[in-house]
């Protein structure tokens, strides 16, 4: 009887799946465990062995806690809409509803590539997801719920009395009965009092434009990262140095209306929520900074008229140092700002619309980074400042961002580095004023000075003299008096932008009467993606939408009809931008506790039992987008009573990643010879990527596949080693189908079956950790496997025996049962691993065949190599399966020991060992040692001046 991987995967898999082996009951007397994994976006280039570490992670954990009697949650599905797909569909002329499927569920495409399908790659690694539950974002039936959850949002307000969402309805009647004066709500800054009576007054349309302004997710003209290249909005983490992730095309800054979600109204929530989840500082802090709380003043500067006269204005900033007011020695807007065109003057015009120009092609986050370059335009401009009245210049610079804060920096060069760096570059030119120092005693000759400790103000009229507290706190009390300023506290965390002017996403319930939006009623949910003949924006720049036949909504018959029709009286026009990608993943894991609701999201009596995310495994690069707008939406439903916790995952861990081993061959320049790694020094060569599939374990190049692999590489030649083999060069990389060093789970399956694959990514490293794929250390694990199995059956088969185990067989055991318990609950599965050798190496050299050892050892190492597993336990005689057997129980008393091999000296040197009884004394020891004939061998008639014992640890004989 021989191990056979292939087969045995092959029939513990069907066994799973047939048997619905690990189905999670919504309503069981075990208490409950919800496992989850950040789904995948299902490509085309499918799965490679770095994307299943944290998938191997959470099964083992998963069926772990099945083993200690939990109700295990383990679901998984598929982020099906985004960007990836819609290209794809642009360049080949392919359905993206049609490449998503395949993607998924394997197939060829219309390119006739054959796609392995996310579906039987994830089946061939032996996962226990419950798979009836299954989700994919761009199904019908599960986008039903999203549009409702917006519809939700829609008919929703922040009342911050209440520190909580509430339906509309509540704020009309406020309105109804006193009008706005009242109203505590995180909505809009130009918001206009009214009455109840002037409300009573409005039109139903401009009591709708008023609603907006209070509304969760609401329309306005907000400035977005826009890429003509994708013809779409971009968030601020799918742009990478100015440019987008996707495809690389240049962004730019530009206004468009646009859904917009309010999720600044949960800001401090978001922050305080922070304290009390289980997640790695560097995620918490990461969030901590995007949320950006900042306490201080907002500060009025009036803009002094210009020559020709205007309307008063005023610049509107927020400072965290409102100490250093005297300080401030010229101002800087973002060039977005809206003042900006108001109060240039026409001596600066060209050169501030030129710098504009130049601005709009970089992105925020670009501009944020880049510390480095200063550059800006004087306005020609001043501000008043709020006590001395002087004037003050205005400038416009790309390190203020329109998105933070007001978009408008006091500049306070003498207490701040960037303010410093900005003044001494435009030093001496028109509109840049000497800095002026505040601070007493402080030499500000060579840099700012930051700090808020030990500081004495000076120069500052009525603030002489104080501390940054005192100064603060009368500087904020001194405008409140003249009405030019005020304590505040400010977030950097901005509104986040809902709208993709792009086909393959949700498309929103919404119709438009008057160009207002309308919400469609629920019970005409879902409102299905249109077909279109082509998915770019139209001739006149509209969304891809605007390509569809039939977009337009029938208020008679609540249906959607052709957009030929619209007659804006009984049909009117649909909305032609559709939700973001992070829409569906934002509420995701409640949808797998009750997939198949038709009527809701998901049962209340399903939310009540599951409640939250117990362990919530997946990669660091979601720290702000996915984590940030995910808690947002939970606490949304929590406001609205449809979640029971304010968060929705309790503990998160990020996987490192797994890096490729890169292959690399060395061309002689202008050549087509290559060289041997170890014969390149002092030549001139060309490194080229090569593929890791034509190099074995040994580093060797296969040099016929190599000559196949390229046109140009046909007729290569080669310098050799003196071995007469041509050696790679080898690098750690990110593992990318451009470096040629991807594997795939599949070939590791194939060739060694999906329990060494397993046990090998666990092998690998610390889960958190990156680390390099090497497959020559496959082979290792897999003859772990083999020896494994050698304790079960051999040659003949079966040589399990009843004998009663020994006492070392025990302590193999007991220490095995206790390592990997720790381990699992401490997420250190590599260490498991490397036990597991241990105890096999330690039971085969104690030629251990018990069933008292081996059938729990068995239990023991099934989260890890579930199917041989399966196998062993099904040849021990059991005719059900082992992933619900109880864990085995540590026992400490078989690590407890009895005796004691003691190291005898004689003079401090170790003559010979001895193994006594724990239990003996001093006395019962030296009694037996003088007896001993070595020690009467040493003595040679000599009596010894001391006998030294400490029992359990040393015997020495001293003179």
């Amino acid at each position: 009887m021989k191990y056979n991987p292939i087969e045995i995967d092959a029939k513990w898999q069907k066994y799973w799946a047939d048997n619905k082996t690990f189905a999670a009951e919504n309503n069981s007397e075990k208490p409950k465990h919800y496992v989850l994994d950040m789904f995948p976006y299902p490509s085309g280039a499918g799965l490679h062995v770095g994307h299943p570490l944290g998938y191997i992670a959470s099964d083992v954990y998963s069926r772990f806690k099945r083993h200690q009697g939990f109700n295990v949650l383990h679901p998984m599905g598929y982020d099906s809409f985004g960007l990836p797909a819609e290209q794809y569909a642009i360049q080949t002329g392919q359905r993206p509803e049609d490449t998503t499927r395949v993607n998924i569920d394997g197939g060829v495409d219309k390119e006739g590539k054959q796609i392995a399908g996310y579906r039987k790659q994830l089946d061939k690694i032996g996962f226990s997801f419950d798979w009836d539950r299954e989700v994919r974002t761009s199904n019908p039936d599960y986008y039903k719920h999203t549009q409702w959850i917006f519809i939700q949002l829609f008919n929703s307000w922040y009342n911050k009395d209440s520190d909580k969402a509430e339906d509309i309805s509540t704020l009309i009647s406020i309105f109804e009965k006193e009008g706005n004066a009242t109203v505590n709500a995180v909505c809009d800054d130009n918001i206009v009092g009214f009455s109840s009576s002037e409300w009573t007054s409005f039109s139903s349309d401009e009591q709708q434009k008023i609603l907006l302004q209070y509304r969760l997710t609401y329309l306005a003209e907000t400035e977005v990262n826009w890429c003509p290249g994708l013809g779409t909005v971009l968030a601020n983490d799918e742009i990478v140095n100015g440019v987008s992730e996707r495809g690389g095309y240049p962004v730019i800054r530009k206004k468009m209306t646009q859904w917009s979600m309010r999720i600044s109204a949960y800001a401090e929530r978001l922050l305080q929520g922070l304290n009390d989840i289980d997640w790695s500082e560097s995620i918490k802090e990461s969030q901590r900074n995007w949320i950006g709380k900042s306490v201080g003043a907002m500060v009025s500067f009036r803009v002094v008229p210009s020559a020709q006269g205007s309307e008063p204005r005023a610049i509107e900033v927020f400072t965290t140092r409102p100490d250093t007011i005297f300080g401030v020695t010229f101002m800087t807007l973002a060039p977005e700002h809206p003042l900006v065109a108001e109060i240039t003057t026409p001596e600066q015009k060209a050169a501030i619309e030129a710098y504009i120009e130049k601005t709009a092609k970089r992105s925020e986050r670009e501009r944020m980074a880049d510390v480095k370059t200063i550059s800006g335009v004087f306005t020609g401009a001043y501000a008043e400042h709020p006590f001395t009245k002087e004037p003050i210049p205005v400038w416009i610079g790309d390190y203020v961002l329109a998105g933070y804060g007001t978009g408008a920096v006091m500049a306070v060069p003498c207490g701040d580095e960037r303010d410093y760096a900005f003044s001494n570059f435009f030093k001496g030119q028109n509109g840049m004023p000497e800095i002026k120092n505040i601070f007493a005693n402080v030499d500000i000759s060579e840099t700012a000075y930051g700090s808020k400790d030990n500081v004495e103000i000076a120069n500052s009229d009525f603030l002489n003299g104080l501390s940054y507290k005192e100064a603060t706190q009368l500087a904020i009390a001194e405008l409140e008096k003249i009405n030019q300023g005020t304590g505040k506290t400010n977030y950097r965390l901005r509104d986040a932008v809902f709208s993709r002017q792009r086909y393959w996403g949700e498309p929103f319930p919404v119709y438009y009467v008057n160009g207002l939006p309308q919400m469609i009623a629920a019970q005409h949910l879902p409102i299905i993606l249109p077909e279109v003949e082509k998915y770019l924006p139209t001739e006149d720049g509209l969304p891809p939408l605007g390509n569809a036949a039939v977009w337009a909504w029938d208020t008679k018959t609540n249906t959607v009809v052709n957009t030929d029709l619209v007659d804006n009286v009984t049909i009117f026009p649909l909305e032609l931008n559709t939700m973001p990608g992070w829409a569906g993943s934002s509420w995701y894991w409640m949808r797998y506790m009750d997939a198949h609701n038709e009527n809701e999201f998901a049962s209340k009596e399903a939310i009540a039992y599951w409640e939250s995310v117990d362990l919530y495994i997946g990669g660091s690069e979601h720290a702000t987008g996915h984590l940030l707008y995910s808690r947002f939406w939970n606490k949304f439903l929590k406001d609205k009573g449809f979640a029971p916790t304010e968060e929705p995952f309790k503990k998160l861990i990020n996987q490192g990643m797994i890096l490729g081993t890169t292959a690399y061959v060395y061309r002689l320049e202008g050549t087509n010879t290559f060289v041997s790694k170890n014969k390149i020094e002092g030549q001139n060569v060309q490194p080229i990527r090569v593929d890791v599939h034509f190099v074995n374990s040994s580093d060797e190049l296969d040099i016929e596949r190599f000559k196949a692999w390229r046109e140009d590489f046909n007729t290569a030649e080669f310098i050799f080693d003196e071995n007469g083999k041509y050696i790679v060069g080898r690098e750690v990389e990110k593992m990318s189908k451009s470096y040629y060093n991807v594997v795939t789970p599949d070939d590791i399956c194939n060739e060694y079956g999906a329990d060494t694959l397993r046990l090998y990514e666990m092998f690998l490293g610390p889960l958190e950790q990156a680390k390099p794929w090497n497959t020559a250390g496959i082979s290792g694990v897999f003859g772990f496997l083999k020896k494994l199995c050698r304790l079960y059956f051999d040659d003949n088969g079966l040589i399990i025996t009843n004998d009663e185990p020994t006492k070392d067989n025990l302590k193999s055991l007991h220490k095995t049962i206790k390592k990997v318990v720790e381990d699992i609950e401490s997420f250190s599965f590599n260490t498991s691993v490397s036990q597991f050798m241990i105890c096999v190496n330690e039971l085969s050299t104690q030629n251990c065949h018990s069933r008292a050892i081996l059938e729990p050892l068995a239990i023991v190492i099934s989260p890890y190599a579930p199917h041989i597993a399966e196998e062993l336990w099904s040849l021990l005689g059991h005719s059900t399966s082992i992933a619900a057997v109880a864990f085995p129980t540590f026992e400490p008393k078989f690590l407890v020991e009895s005796s004691k091999e003691y190291p005898v000296s004689f003079n401090g040197k170790m003559r010979f060992t001895i193994e006594l009884p724990l239990d003996l004394t001093k006395e019962q020891i030296e009694e037996i040692i003088m007896k001993d004939e070595r020690t009467i061998k040493q003595l040679d008639g000599r009596t010894p001046n001391k006998v030294i014992i400490v029992p359990g640890k040393i015997i020495n004989l001293v003179g």
